[in-house]
């Protein structure tokens, strides 16, 4: 995959009860093997295990940033095997 086929979302200046829904949902609009990355300005750990949770053996997330300021994740869709 390169660099080009990711996008990424700064979700800083959104409101934090609507980032995980969007987060969501453009997971969900990705095709398998498709990724972005998710800037935030906190480790999200939570999103992590909301995701271990609802979309189980269906993702990837790799840390690329790891604050103190600034956390970036790469957060990918696993094609079908």
């Amino acid at each position: 995959m390169s660099q080009i086929d990711v996008q990424t979302l700064d979700v800083r200046d959104i409101i934090p009860m609507m980032r995980h829904k969007m987060i969501f949902q453009i997971f969900d609009e990705l095709e398998p093997g498709a990724a972005f990355v998710l800037v935030n300005d906190h480790d999200p750990k939570p999103l992590y295990y909301q995701f271990l949770h609802e979309r189980p053996d269906e993702f990837s997330w790799d840390y690329q940033e790891e604050g103190p300021v600034e956390w970036r994740v790469r957060i990918g869709k696993v094609a079908a095997s």
